[in-house]
């Protein structure tokens, strides 16, 4: 390899281990590009206030003198920002030196000589991948009013509206609901742009040989075809002759088709988007508190834990894979998002840094197979995190441990030791009925007692309770319906 090929590669060598030039790159992808900084909303608020300058600064110069700092500040200040705006944006679009490194190490790995025409052909097509992108060409039209000496330059003022798709995720979304629906679209252009132009020719035909006929050019009748097919009907321009109105009928019904048509799919696809929308709100949303727990699940114990985890200074975000049980959650007013607690993908989409905003993970799923799952995929992420987890099977207790559960609750413990602690007092029965009619995943074993077994066990002594190690809690007899709580065994 040449000495000036050498110096290349060993200069954007040097530009990938520069820490300082890597945090300006940083910086700058910060407050252009990262929907997850601060500084990018602030300053998205900044280039919407500049868009809203120009535009009051047009309207005003139409028939009211304006100040020259003023028109200064507009045509000159303004221009330069948007300038430097478009050179910063394509900057960071791409790394030149990751593509010039990664050509350069993919050549010595293959035993080529580096290519170095390939390696700037690679790096031109990204640049104009993204020089010659809608958004692109919009910042560029945005500059063009610096040169406002040439009078027809300065309507490109109005283009600098264009820019506000860039910083307001609302059109961002808009534009979006377009993308996806692209195809009925341009069916739908297809459809009303053949409507127009036979009713034009038509319409051309049948009024233009009539004197008394207001249409004389094929512009005209072009106008009037699209003014009629879009329902609007100004009236300036209308056929009279017996042909013409046949054909106005024809295109009327067209109008009508194509105007339902565009509804329905407008509203189609909005409904479509409203799930991401609502998602990407949340996610948005998430750095508003400083700290959250996330619930992996929210069937019935989830569902008491996030409403008193609800009422402490964190938030509460819950993830279920169950798009019915995330509808409820959010019913309940609870951020929640249908992602899978068990899989790495979902915490990346959550945009979260797990080691600062998250206090802890539960896993409270009513399948252990679930929460070991969750348990192992969150202690992948992260070491330190706290997780506690529901365990359903006793068996299953050595598997949440190895996936890396601090912290375990085994339901049947809980009932136990409430049992152990309140039994022989009076409120005991009260506690344990209130336990298991509130919250219907704690099992006590209920015993139906039939003739048959009453006529073999005489009192409650010989049941033999103790034995087998139960606690007997009491004995509800319903033909009396009374519970005798406690009995004593004769």
């Amino acid at each position: 390899m040449g000495f000036a090929k050498r110096l290349f590669v060993d200069f954007f060598y040097f530009l990938q281990s520069c820490k300082s030039y890597r945090q300006a790159r940083r910086f700058v992808y910060n407050f252009l590009e990262n929907e997850r900084s601060k500084a990018k909303k602030y300053f998205d608020l900044f280039m919407m206030f500049l868009i809203l300058v120009s535009v009051v600064t047009l309207i005003r110069e139409v028939k009211h003198p304006v100040d020259e700092s003023f028109l200064f500040f507009n045509y000159y200040v303004i221009s330069i920002i948007f300038f430097i705006e478009y050179l910063l944006r394509l900057w960071v679009v791409s790394s030149v030196s990751d593509v010039i490194v990664s050509r350069y190490e993919n050549d010595v790995a293959t035993g080529q000589e580096f290519r170095f025409f390939m390696a700037c052909r690679e790096v031109a097509a990204l640049k104009l991948r993204h020089i010659f992108s809608l958004k692109a060409i919009i910042d560029l039209v945005a500059i063009l009013p610096f040169f406002h000496q040439l009078r027809l330059l300065r309507i490109f003022t109005l283009f600098r509206v264009f820019k506000l798709f860039r910083y307001a995720k609302t059109f961002q979304t808009f534009a979006s609901v377009f993308r996806a629906k692209r195809f009925e679209f341009i069916t739908l252009f297809i459809f009303s742009s053949i409507v127009i132009v036979i009713s034009s020719v038509l319409i051309y035909v049948m009024e233009a040989n009539n004197p008394a006929s207001p249409v004389n050019t094929l512009f005209e009748a072009f106008y009037w075809s699209i003014v009629t097919i879009a329902t609007v009907g100004y009236g300036d321009i209308v056929p009279i002759t017996e042909g013409g109105r046949i054909v106005a009928v024809f295109v009327i019904v067209a109008g009508i088709a194509v105007l339902a048509f565009t509804t329905s799919l407008v509203v189609s696809a909005f409904n479509e988007k409203l799930d991401e929308v609502r998602e990407t709100k949340i996610l948005n949303n998430l750095t508003s508190k400083k700290r959250y727990y996330i619930l992996c699940g929210y069937e019935n114990i989830a569902k008491e834990v996030a409403k008193k985890l609800s009422k402490s200074e964190h938030g509460v975000l819950i993830l279920d894979e169950d798009a019915h049980r995330i509808e409820e959650a959010r019913k309940e007013g609870f951020e929640a998002l249908n992602y899978d607690p068990g899989s790495i993908e979902s915490y990346h989409k959550l945009r979260l840094d797990l080691h600062a905003q998250v206090k802890a993970v539960l896993c409270l799923r009513e399948s252990d197979v679930e929460n070991v799952y969750t348990a192992l995929t969150v202690r992948a992420i992260s070491k330190d995190i706290f997780i506690l987890s529901l365990l359903n099977q006793h068996a299953n207790r050595k598997k949440l441990e190895f996936a890396g559960a601090n912290e375990i609750l085994y339901d049947k413990e809980i009932v136990g030791m409430v049992s152990r602690e309140f039994i022989g007092q009076p409120v005991a029965f009260e506690a344990i009925h209130a336990l298991r009619s509130e919250y219907s995943y704690i099992n006590i074993e209920e015993v139906v007692l039939t003739q048959r077994i009453l006529e073999r066990f005489a009192t409650v002594g010989e049941l033999h309770a103790t034995r087998f190690r139960v606690v007997l809690l009491g004995i509800y007899k319903k033909e009396h319906e009374r519970f005798y709580f406690n009995p004593i065994d004769s």
